[in-house]
């Protein structure tokens, strides 16, 4: 397949420029004008930060995007879909709460706000996955499945389950309805290691479906039954008691995460944008986020979801480890094992080529690229 073309500018911003300008001269490049939007919905996805993390992308990035799609006589909207976990994001309600405390607001984006699957994340469409080994039909929110443009707009960072969360995470986990990322999550329920466990009740603090409860020596256990496999308790747990016992659960998730973003995208126009700074170890979906583990890299946009995400990888692993940081605490440790990737040392127990690997052969993109530099 075709190298696919992938546009890259840094954050440098002589005095007379801005971030705004240079990502919208970035977008202008990457051909965002070949998106018919003439009097069209067009769906800008993202994610609005949890409640307690600062790294989420700021409202203006969306507003430079939304007034390119108003320009082209789109009618933009900024969309994402509940969460399977407890937080500030489970309903529609608390979920708009959310995003204007974060400063998501008409005023500040440019356009709406629409959360995808409705009040209670039930409101779903179910789409084909043409060419699916894992999904023959996912459930998207309906409002996404609405439009007839799609627009992925993503800040670029850590995760302990994918390795990273870039674009296809963004569209495949974030399009999902609630019982869509139950679909994708519940291949790998996570077992706690008793030795290990001090009793904080953490887990369980941030487990939504009871599947978590504590014995006479206040040590954990998960119910399988109740277990989603969403995988919050194991980012909850501070002392690495809670793992996934299932060494394929990691690459199954990521094989249908890739499925579900092909089933998004499909059979309609699509644009890609990365924004590689403040690289957490950790999603956006904490209601923290610990310090940034690489120096910010840049923006990156294209018409190739893929091809955008393995770019981003490849430019943050020849970033310098930012000392003091939970990677460089994984690194120096004793007996610590580089696997020569910022997100496999991050999180060992991810692959996110996995990801990649299986977008491609189900022709979601290419993982060739050519890097396109702009000043």
């Amino acid at each position: 397949m075709e190298a696919s073309n992938v546009y890259y500018t840094d954050f440098r911003c002589p005095v007379g420029t801005s971030l705004l300008e240079k990502l919208r001269r970035l977008c202008l490049a990457a051909g965002i004008r070949q998106l018919d939007m003439e009097g069209k919905f067009v769906a800008i996805k993202m994610h609005f930060g949890e409640l307690g993390n600062l790294a989420f992308l700021r409202p203006n990035y969306a507003k430079v995007v939304a007034d390119l799609c108003k320009e082209q006589g789109g009618m933009p909207f900024l969309t994402d879909c509940n969460t399977l976990y407890p937080g500030s994001r489970k309903n529609a309600l608390e979920h708009l709460t959310c995003a204007q405390l974060n400063g998501f607001w008409p005023m500040t984006t440019g356009c709406q706000i629409i959360i995808a699957d409705g009040l209670k994340g039930t409101d779903e469409a179910e789409v084909p996955v043409e060419g699916g080994e894992h999904v023959k039909t996912a459930k998207i929110g309906r409002a996404i499945m609405d439009a007839d443009v799609f627009i992925s707009l993503n800040h670029f960072k850590g995760h302990e389950a994918t390795g990273f969360g870039g674009a296809l995470k963004n569209i495949g986990m974030g399009c999902g309805s609630r019982a869509g990322k139950m679909e994708q999550h519940n291949s790998g329920k996570p077992t706690v290691d008793q030795e290990h466990c001090v009793g904080c009740t953490v887990c369980s603090k941030n487990c939504a479906h009871g599947a978590i409860a504590f014995d006479e020596a206040h040590k954990a256990g998960i119910d399988h039954a109740k277990c989603v496999g969403c995988g919050r308790c194991i980012g909850a747990c501070n002392f690495d008691a809670v793992y996934a016992a299932n060494d394929a659960a990691n690459d199954e998730l990521n094989c249908k995460m890739a499925e579900y973003a092909k089933a998004v995208v499909d059979g309609r126009p699509a644009f890609y944008i990365n924004i590689v700074n403040q690289v957490s170890p950790y999603c956006d979906c904490h209601p923290e986020n610990d310090a940034a583990i690489i120096p910010d890299v840049g923006m990156f946009a294209s018409f190739d979801p893929i091809a955008l995400d393995v770019a981003c990888a490849d430019a943050c692993n020849a970033m310098p480890v930012i000392p003091g940081t939970l990677l460089d605490e994984n690194l120096t440790r004793k007996g610590a094992c580089n696997h020569h990737d910022h997100f496999t040392n991050t999180s060992p127990e991810t692959n996110w080529k996995s990801c990649m690997e299986h977008g491609e052969k189900i022709g979601l993109g290419t993982q060739a690229y050519e890097l396109i530099v702009m000043r």
